[in-house]
């Protein structure tokens, strides 16, 4: 993990609508607040998304967290993150 980060300063109130983000701990919860930051991503708000999670996380833990998440994460979301971190794709949904 990188430096200290409140996580109020970077997560949009509405992505965790339903807990107090200021109880939230950076290292305890970044299963919880990973995939939390990506969900309502979009291609045109990917990089804003993605930089905020990297002022607080290494490439490789949002990577291996989202891998590992059961958080409804789009494929298009995976897709993204491997495809920034030259890393395997890996899909949330097979059909």
């Amino acid at each position: 993990m990188k430096t200290k980060a409140n996580i109020t300063n970077i997560a949009r109130k509405h992505l965790f609508w339903d807990m107090d983000r200021s109880k939230l701990s950076t290292k305890q919860d970044k299963a919880l607040i990973i995939p939390r930051m990506l969900l309502a991503t979009t291609k045109e708000s990917f990089l804003k998304d993605i930089s905020n999670l990297e002022r607080t996380y290494t490439p490789n833990e949002i990577y291996n967290v989202l891998k590992n998440t059961k958080e409804r994460i789009s494929n298009n979301v995976c897709r993204m993150v491997a495809q920034r971190y030259n890393k395997p794709v890996f899909l949330r949904y097979k059909f």
